[in-house]
């Protein structure tokens, strides 16, 4: 335990050097297993064929799927949709903000990919209106977050083939708890806006016209809203495994990017099948040496030791769960979305597992842990996007930043916490998980 922890350490310090995350993973795994005295061939040769195997291939697929619809002109159809509903309200921009970053989750899968293409163009949309510039860079970078909750999640995939879970019972876990941090996100927006005498807002239209202005942008969007009912349906109807609705989502996404959107060209479909090559293959090599790192943990039965140090601090579930939401902060923090859903499977699932703690109920714990990490100081790799795309200094959104956190998503990771059924319902009720 005492060498795990210190080779965990030392990739602490690596990646608060910016050393690029897989060279530090691989450091501290190839540091344990060595230490420890495992068979390094042993511990590749499992690694490859993790990270091998035909699960797997929903990765690359999605994160193709994600780059064609984020280039192909859907985040401006979504926007479109959104705002037509809401738009005319004050405040209204935020909440379609908001709301867009969810639907556009439900396509990406990815936080990264809603900042830059929800971000790029709402936060200038907002600061035009009158809205406050730190509030505007503050509820993008928070909503970015909710494509952790709303399936398909990229990583959620991850974190479900990392621990062996089903990847639909997991995305199912966390629908409840991304819509009600939608729903909050948005009271939040229009409750701190509320004495704001600067935002402008355009008069209410008619109700026929109001209704004619959300059924033409509806139809505008019509093909952006499919995908993740064409996805999320080929799943739980058992028509697809997941890696199967991952390709027909790219099958799906280029023809509608191309012909009915026209936001892509065939320059731009190569250009972003590279970055989805590019993005595909970092990610592997971080889950390459993570898969390592497990099976030499297994094998020093650190897991095993962990569940026992917890007990040492209490034997109260809820208080052990209190202790295991710090730590995925702290995960959340230093590491990407990606890399601490691997960690989390890898370190603490085995531990909540012989607790008694349903699995499915932890993933929706990661889940909402992992985005409350995502956006807090110090690290805060979401957060500092999202002011990189409003070229605002962190002083400017750091207050309403916190105030979002304190009185949204911290609320929510409590409640999922300790209220299981919000994760457990849905896959009870269509999956038959007990």
């Amino acid at each position: 335990m005492i060498i795990f922890l210190l080779c965990m350490l030392a990739v602490v310090i690596l990646l608060l050097l910016e050393t690029p995350v897989a060279f530090a993973f691989g450091f501290g795994a190839l540091l344990f297993a060595f230490t420890t005295g495992n068979d390094i061939s042993y511990l590749a040769t499992h690694g490859f064929n993790l990270a091998s195997g035909f699960a797997l291939l929903a990765l690359p697929l999605f994160i193709l799927a994600g780059i064609l619809m984020a280039e192909g002109g859907i985040s401006d159809r979504l926007l479109d949709f959104v705002n037509s509903i809401v738009g005319r309200l004050k405040g209204g921009l935020g909440a379609v903000t908001v709301v867009t970053c969810a639907l556009f989750g439900a396509i990406s899968g990815s936080s990264s990919a809603s900042i830059a293409a929800i971000g790029q163009i709402m936060i200038p949309r907002m600061k035009k209106e009158g809205y406050p510039e730190g509030h505007a860079t503050a509820l993008v970078a928070c909503s970015s977050v909710l494509a952790l909750l709303i399936p398909p999640s990229i990583p959620m995939i991850i974190f479900s083939i990392t621990g062996g879970l089903s990847v639909g019972a997991a995305f199912l876990s966390t629908i409840i708890p991304g819509i009600m941090l939608t729903i909050i996100y948005c009271g939040l927006n229009f409750w701190f806006l509320r004495n704001n005498t600067e935002i402008k807002v355009e008069p209410a239209l008619p109700f026929k016209q109001a209704v004619r202005g959300v059924v033409h942008s509806g139809n505008k969007a019509f093909f952006a809203l499919l995908m993740p009912i064409i996805i999320l349906g080929a799943i739980y109807s058992g028509i697809a495994t997941p890696t199967e609705a991952a390709a027909i989502a790219v099958i799906y996404a280029i023809p509608v990017s191309l012909m009915v959107y026209k936001g892509l060209t065939f320059r731009t479909l190569g250009s972003a099948t590279v970055r989805a090559v590019v993005m595909t293959g970092s990610i592997m090599a971080v889950l390459f040496f993570l898969f390592i790192m497990s099976r030499a943990m297994i094998l020093e039965q650190v897991p095993k030791q962990l569940a026992e140090a917890l007990l040492d601090i209490s034997e109260h579930k809820l208080v052990i769960l209190l202790v295991i939401n710090l730590l995925l902060l702290l995960i959340g923090m230093i590491v990407d979305d990606i890399s601490g859903g691997v960690l989390a499977a890898i370190i603490f699932l085995p531990v909540v597992t012989e607790l008694g703690i349903h699995p499915i109920h932890f993933a929706a714990i990661v889940g909402v842990n992992l985005g409350l990490g995502n956006v807090s100081p110090p690290c805060a790799p979401m957060l500092y996007m999202a002011g990189g795309v409003a070229k605002l200094p962190l002083d400017k959104y750091i207050v309403p930043t916190v105030k979002l956190l304190f009185f949204g998503h911290l609320p929510m990771v409590l409640l999922v916490t300790f209220v299981p059924d919000l994760a457990l319902y849905l896959p009870r009720l269509l999956m038959g998980i007990e």
